[in-house]
């Protein structure tokens, strides 16, 4: 079955914010918007997020940022705005997943994760939402994970702040959907980047490939094309959802 990512969707006259752009998911969402006539605000704590941002064109913009640091986010997206005017759409797509055995897990390792996967949205949604709740339109989409409503093995701190992320998610939506800004979360399975393969290769992967009803990870494409239908005015009724993006593994 042939496929088209973006065939549907047009955001000319839109700005993009995406945080993790640099590789992965976030490049690949990036790449997508940009083709599908957004202007693209790249942030990523990785220098390689300025070449990425260069490739797409001129309309494009890239700038690096950890988004666990409160200063450095405030300081970036009044950059961003003064660069675009605004920002329409937020992807929250940063995160790490560094693992270890629950009753061992290094409480530094602990703080870090949660204050990427976590704090790290909730800071840069504080820095772009007044924008778009001033204009009373906009879009934000949060990057959870199925780590977020299932267990798996050594991933304590990453379930856990995934699963913050849909409360977050729940909660940015009660508050900002009647002031019209839709906040949703998507929940991937593994996906095909270099950072997700790199947890789950040889026997290991071919152990979790076997548990997804679709008998496969998903693809970086298949993950921009949710957080572009998030981001369309097709989803305009869609507020508060966590969309699974996981062949199905969440219902086994």
């Amino acid at each position: 079955m042939t496929t088209h990512s973006n065939a549907t969707y047009r955001f000319q006259n839109t700005v993009v914010a995406i945080t993790g752009a640099a590789a992965g998911i976030g490049r690949t969402t990036a790449e997508h918007f940009a083709r599908a006539g957004a202007s693209v605000a790249l942030l990523d704590r990785s220098p390689a997020v300025l070449e990425v941002a260069s490739a797409l064109g001129p309309a494009h913009q890239g700038w690096t940022v950890d988004v666990s640091d409160a200063d450095a986010v405030g300081r970036i997206a009044n950059e961003v705005i003064a660069r675009f005017g605004r920002v329409d759409v937020l992807v929250n797509n940063a995160g790490i997943g560094p693992l270890a055995p629950a009753e061992g897990f290094p409480l530094a390792t602990w703080d870090k994760t949660i204050a990427v996967n976590l704090t790290g949205p909730f800071l840069v949604a504080r820095a772009f939402a007044p924008g778009m709740l001033a204009r009373k339109q906009g879009r934000i989409v949060n990057l959870a994970s199925q780590a977020a409503v299932i267990g798996i093995e050594g991933h304590l701190a990453y379930c856990a702040s995934k699963a913050g992320v849909i409360g977050l998610t729940n909660c940015m939506a009660l508050e900002w959907g009647p002031r019209g800004v839709t906040v949703n979360a998507i929940s991937p399975t593994v996906v095909e980047t270099e950072l997700g393969l790199s947890g789950w290769a040889g026997e290991k992967g071919e152990r979790a490939r076997a548990t997804i009803p679709t008998r496969r990870f998903a693809r970086p494409d298949e993950i921009a094309a949710a957080i572009l239908y998030l981001a369309s005015g097709e989803a305009a009724m869609v507020n508060g959802a966590n969309l699974l993006v996981d062949g199905g593994y969440t219902i086994t």
